[in-house]
């Protein structure tokens, strides 16, 4: 498998990729210099890059690839969380028309997945089936985006419906762009026109007719699919996406990967991740063991750089409970009352009235929520108060271990919960969306047998005792 990766976790994945059987392509200078790989401009069968929060990545590639990324991530980062899109990307479907409003036609291009067709592109209503193609917006969301103005993406050709020849603004060199447009409009199809991609201007003549020989192939095969299959399939396959994110334990375990390849301050991937003046201090600093300086100088001096950029006790923070899913719940602002090797407490109060559900009492606007943990810990623990200073129970939140940001308390919540009610009666909650998480591949087994058997201890260990000061 051929991958390009780039972003703040490259020089980490590229080691993992490479020890598992990856070849890195189109690679990077400081990748070139780091790992002795030399220049290749083949065509990647996975692309990887940073998300835009930079608390993990974003792939897309073949199925396969995308397969081998996923089992490779799992077996080696811990608590790593991947999310795989089962819609094909640039795949091209024959759906059926559902519904519409003012913006959008809504086409059903597989059982329970609706898709929304921009309503300047829908046909005029006669018909109730439809050819459309999955656009590369909006990756990874429900509903994805469609399109009537179909492409067939090959590594160095795309083929676009009604439309005319044009070569990729990558290539510069301007002897190269004349000979593929003068290339693209001898081998355009009717009604089609070829854009070339950069990686064409690496070829040769016979290797790029070849490819589009084999894209005319997936025009005749969406032609004659089209007339016969049967609402809603998949005509034209494209690529698949996958959105990967990282927290506490799977970047500590990247920081050993970097070290393990060029210098590297302890809680790297965590650095890079705050991004703004962190990451670029962190920068800074890296540059400086790189010549040679000592790790531990180097260390202190980035610490104290870095110092007032992070939250201290009594300041006001945001607290970011991630989902599984990847929504972000944001539970508000929270006073940090302490933090220390040893502790982190923080305090929020309740906005609104509702019901603790597995405490089985009501939810007052002004209770106090006190929570507590320890740092590379997996579970906080919340005691709730009403606002006259009465316990009502206790939550310990399963979870991966809280990270501080600059602004923020952020962790994914692993969607089992241990309730102490005031009764001392303890339930062990949800262990079962956790399960269904494993089954559908966005956690490993390894991580749900790990987080089963921690729910469980603390049950049985928090049956005793006095609950209300866990």
């Amino acid at each position: 498998m051929r991958a390009k990766v780039r972003g703040i976790y490259t020089t980490a994945l590229t080691r993992l990729l490479l020890e598992n059987g990856f070849q890195i392509v189109q690679p990077s200078q400081a990748i070139k210099n780091r790992f002795g790989i030399p220049d290749c401009n083949e065509p990647p069968d996975i692309k990887i890059k940073d998300r835009y929060d930079l608390q993990g990545v974003k792939a897309i590639g073949t199925a396969e690839a995308i397969a081998k990324f996923q089992s490779t991530v799992h077996a080696a980062l811990e608590d790593a969380v991947t999310r795989k899109w089962n819609i094909s990307v640039d795949g091209i479907y024959k759906g059926n028309i559902v519904g519409e409003n003012e913006n959008a036609v809504y086409v059903q291009i597989e059982n329970g997945i609706v898709g929304a067709l921009p309503k300047h592109e829908a046909p005029n209503r006669d018909k109730d089936k439809i050819i459309v193609q999955i656009q590369r917006k909006r990756m990874g969301r429900k509903t994805p985006v469609l399109t009537t103005q179909l492409k067939i993406v090959g590594n160095y050709a795309i083929l676009v419906q009604k439309s005319n020849v044009g070569v990729s603004l990558q290539i510069r060199d301007i002897k190269k762009r004349a000979e593929l447009y003068a290339l693209g409009k001898q081998l355009s199809p009717e009604d089609w026109g070829i854009i070339w991609r950069e990686p064409a201007a690496h070829k040769s003549k016979d290797v790029l007719e070849n490819e589009i020989t084999a894209l005319v192939r997936k025009v005749k095969t969406l032609n004659e699919k089209a007339s016969s299959a049967s609402a809603s399939s998949l005509l034209v396959e494209g690529s698949y996406f996958m959105d990967v994110e990282f927290p506490y334990a799977s970047k500590r375990k990247m920081d050993m990967l970097r070290a393990s390849v060029t210098p590297t301050i302890d809680g790297h991937h965590f650095y890079k991740s705050c991004g703004g003046k962190v990451s670029a201090a962190l920068e800074s600093a890296e540059k400086l063991l790189e010549k040679g300086q000592s790790l531990g100088e180097v260390e202190e001096l980035f610490k104290r750089q870095i110092q007032l950029e992070f939250p201290e006790e009594g300041s006001i923070v945001n607290v970011e409970h991630v989902k599984l899913s990847g929504a972000v719940f944001h539970l508000g602002q929270a006073v940090l009352e302490a933090i220390n090797r040893g502790e982190i407490r923080y305090s929020r109060t309740i906005k609104a009235d509702g019901f603790y559900d597995g405490l089985g009492v009501a939810k007052e606007a002004g209770d106090k929520a006190a929570s507590e943990t320890k740092p590379g810990k997996w579970y906080i623990t919340t005691n709730y108060y009403s606002k006259d200073g009465e316990w009502k129970g206790t939550y310990i939140n399963i979870n991966t271990p809280v990270e501080i940001y600059p602004n923020t308390i952020r962790y994914i919540d692993l969607e089992v919960d241990v309730c102490v009610r005031t009764n001392s009666e303890t339930k062990i909650l949800d262990m079962e969306k956790l399960e269904k998480a494993m089954e559908k591949g966005i956690i490993s087994r390894t991580l749900f047998e790990k987080i089963k058997a921690n729910a469980e201890e603390i049950a049985k260990s928090k049956s005793y005792g006095n609950l209300a000061n866990f």
